[in-house]
């Protein structure tokens, strides 16, 4: 294959000149008619009185020219010239010499004969009418005010002009691609920026690959990929990992977003894809990244009667002909992203348009500590940071909740004045995002104070012996965000789990709300972000996982999104009461478990409570204290 075109850099634009020819031609427009407003110079205006009492009176007028029966034109006797009155005029300037408006011709007529009534007749003073044409005044009244017109528009156009590589270029270009091209050495990240993706960029790598040695593939007769849609949760690095790429190609990259195809315009979307697709074999070998495609690459046919106009499916049928129609695209891959991969349009998915589909989990444990030490690696460290026990305490995390994490531990340790940044503020930024900000001025009533320390209690005892329950950290009863206490686990990190481990961990959920029953004879408000918790988990586990005895090996699961606009359910009446019958024998079975696990550790429970009112946060070593040593072994790893 042909070596990649070479495009000129975009990064350094040329500095446009501050006087363009449109100012150029409005200052010779300006200067012409300030020449014919102001003449030559030699002419002085003045007024009809002065004319009469100070020339005419006198007999110093040789000749009075009229010109267009508006304006005279006086001519002084050759005598008068530089002499007297008239000292300042140069005998050799001939005239005319002075100008006046004469107002009405007929009036003017009048005076002149008045004054020269008893003027002999080869004396008077010769009056001569002439018609003159300004041709140059005329051709600037229109000229100037057209010119001023179009000076506003260009202005405008220039102003309203799109910014970046890529677009239209006035205001009309509705229909031209707004992609972001990003050239050889633009984008300063590399594959050595993102970490915890090791498998990942793997396939990625491969495909830069293809552009850069396409010959060692298709030596054996294979093709090219065509697409690589990468699919994940929010904040996995999928936009990351394309910037990546964008600075491993060294081919054009162009950037845009599934939402800026579509517009309130008809037809434009399928223009911008035309557009994009066109640019970009242009500068063959290149690539296409589309972030969210999902906006524009919906299933078709689903809810049809809610949609107002049918834009966003023309735009993918546009899609799906550029990537896969009669057209060739040589040297074109076409890279998108997506955390909503179950709602794409399945001729989207299909070979021969995104061959390959990338999926992003959340980050394990060792791939939590390889983004931590990305993003720990700009910051001033104390030397008692322990990135094994941070990444065991963040699971669940994706990359931007760490990249969070890691900036809000120094912005924490910058509040209080340290030089360097230490871990209990890691610590103190991990519950921050975690629960929200710390509310000790909260106003707690001494009784609510003291139902929330036994809350959290029953959680803490009741996770200390049950076998699958998480691991515990620490109790708090310090109010966060929304949260009013929190018991805070080191989840285990399983891809399966039994149904005992789901039963346990019901009932360490629960056991806040048993443990107000149990010391105080009543229940309160507390448990709703537990209820909730526990009733979808119990749905879960009846309806999708089948660990049901009389729902028995059934799964209610859609993993296509066939039913997520429907208004029907995959199940009838008969068992969805079924479902609901057995989801509360369940959760009564837990919590009935719950409240017998507390009654046997009552005394351990009411120490707990009573240290939290005390320290209101307890730490696993003060757990240790109480409980003694936890009796079932600690997964090494741990994650969510």
């Amino acid at each position: 294959m042909a070596e990649p075109k070479k495009s000129v850099p975009n990064d350094k634009k040329p500095s446009r000149s501050p006087f363009s020819w449109m100012w150029i031609l409005l200052v010779f427009l300006l200067a012409g008619q300030a020449m014919v407003f102001f003449g030559s110079g030699e002419t002085e205006t003045i007024s009809w009185t002065e004319f009469r009492r100070g020339m005419l009176a006198k007999g110093d007028v040789e000749k009075i020219v009229v010109i267009n029966k508006e304006e005279a034109e006086v001519y002084l006797k050759p005598d008068k010239i530089g002499e007297g009155d008239y000292a300042d005029i140069d005998k050799k300037n001939s005239g005319p010499h002075y100008s006046f408006n004469i107002g009405s011709l007929e009036n003017f007529e009048q005076t002149i004969d008045e004054v020269q009534t008893d003027t002999p007749a080869d004396e008077r003073i010769d009056l001569q009418y002439e018609e003159r044409t300004d041709y140059l005044g005329n051709i600037l009244s229109w000229l100037i005010p057209l010119a001023i017109i179009i000076g506003i528009w260009i202005f405008i156009m220039g102003r309203v002009r799109p910014s970046g590589n890529m677009g239209g270029s006035n205001i009309f270009d509705f229909g031209k691609s707004k992609a972001q091209l990003f050239e050889k050495d633009q984008s300063k990240i590399t594959f050595d920026d993102v970490a915890g993706l090791d498998e990942v960029k793997v396939e990625v790598r491969e495909v830069v690959d293809f552009l850069k040695n396409p010959t060692r593939y298709t030596r054996l007769g294979a093709k090219i990929p065509k697409g690589v849609l990468l699919i994940g949760p929010p904040g996995t690095g999928k936009t990351l990992l394309a910037k990546a790429v964008a600075g491993e190609a060294g081919v054009p990259f162009y950037s845009i977003s599934g939402s800026e195809f579509v517009e309130m315009f008809v037809g434009v979307g399928a223009s911008r894809v035309r557009d994009l697709f066109k640019k970009a074999k242009q500068n063959a070998p290149s690539i296409i990244f589309i972030d969210e495609i999902d906006a524009i690459g919906r299933s078709r046919g689903k809810a049809a009667s809610f949609q107002s106009n049918d834009e966003r499916e023309n735009t993918l049928n546009q899609m799906l002909t550029e990537m896969d129609g009669f057209g060739s695209n040589t040297g074109v891959i076409v890279m998108a992203a997506t955390n909503r991969g179950e709602i794409l349009d399945s001729a989207l998915l299909r070979p021969g348009r995104f061959d390959r589909q990338i999926y992003l989990e959340l980050p394990t444990k060792s791939e939590r500590r390889a983004i931590f030490e990305v993003h720990t690696a700009p910051l001033k460290l104390a030397h008692d940071l322990n990135l094994d026990q941070l990444a065991s305490q963040t699971p669940g995390f994706s990359g931007a909740d760490i990249a969070n994490i890691c900036n809000e531990a120094a912005l924490i340790a910058a509040r209080r004045n340290k030089d360097a940044v230490e871990f209990a503020d890691f610590m103190d930024a991990t519950d921050r995002v975690i629960a929200g900000m710390e509310k000790k001025n909260k106003i707690i009533s001494e009784g609510e104070k003291k139902t929330i320390a036994y809350h959290e209690a029953g959680h803490a005892t009741a996770s200390w012996y049950l076998k699958h329950a998480d691991s515990l950290l620490k109790v708090s009863i310090v109010p966060r965000g929304r949260s009013l206490g929190a018991a805070w686990y080191l989840p285990e990190e399983n891809v399966i789990y039994t149904k005992e481990q789901f039963v346990d961990r019901l009932c360490a959920t629960l056991a806040g709300r048993a443990s107000e029953e149990i010391n105080f004879g009543k229940i309160s408000s507390g448990a709703l972000d537990d209820l909730e918790k526990v009733t979808k988990q119990a749905y879960t586990m009846v309806a999708y996982y089948g660990l049901s005895e009389k729902i028995g090996n059934l799964s209610f699961y859609d993993s296509t999104g066939q039913y997520e606009s429907s208004f029907q359910k995959p199940y009838s009446e008969a068992t969805a009461q079924l479902i609901d019958q057995e989801v509360k024998s369940l959760v009564e079975a837990a919590y009935e478990r719950t409240k017998k696990i507390l009654v046997e550790h009552q005394a351990e429970l009411e120490e707990l409570a009573e240290l939290l009112l005390k320290k209101e946060v307890v730490y696993k070593d003060d757990l240790v204290g109480i409980f003694g040593e936890r009796k079932f072994a600690e997964s090494e790893t741990a994650s969510s």
